[in-house]
């Protein structure tokens, strides 16, 4: 199986592995995700209907409001939350999203995490040391 490794900086600290879910869409908290189900609600996000619970989330960045942050605090409450986050543009409300949902998060990587993650790859990531581990899923 092909593995690709990549770097990054720490958002959040942690190891966590799963199956990636690819958004090329952004990502917003608050009206976008049904923190209960633990899946995009957005009506015109490429994802919506999918569930985020226990997949590592690669996403462009954060829109919306910083009141975004409190769903995903929720989806952690009701153990709905992505296992881990992987995303490129860093701000405020994408820092406290990572925050309050307590997953290893890591940005500000090498390469496109959009171009080389798909939906379905196994990917591990160890925010501490800033490396995502990506096992290309079977064709």
């Amino acid at each position: 199986m092909k593995k690709i490794v990549l770097h990054g900086r720490k958002v959040v600290g942690g190891v966590a592995e799963g199956e990636a879910l690819v958004t090329r869409d952004t990502i917003s908290g608050w009206g976008g995700i049904d923190p209960v189900k633990g899946i995009i609600i957005e009506r015109r996000h490429e994802l919506c209907g999918q569930s985020f619970k226990d997949k590592v989330l690669v996403f462009p960045g954060v829109k919306g409001s910083s009141g975004g942050s409190g769903m995903f605090h929720r989806a952690r409450h009701a153990g709905t939350a992505p296992k881990a986050l992987i995303f490129n543009e860093m701000n405020t409300k994408a820092a406290l999203i990572a925050v309050v949902t307590h997953v290893p998060a890591v940005t500000g990587l090498d390469q496109d995490p959009l171009k080389v993650i798909q939906t379905g790859d196994r990917v591990k990531i160890d925010a501490d040391a800033g490396i995502i581990e990506v096992t290309k899923k079977q064709s």
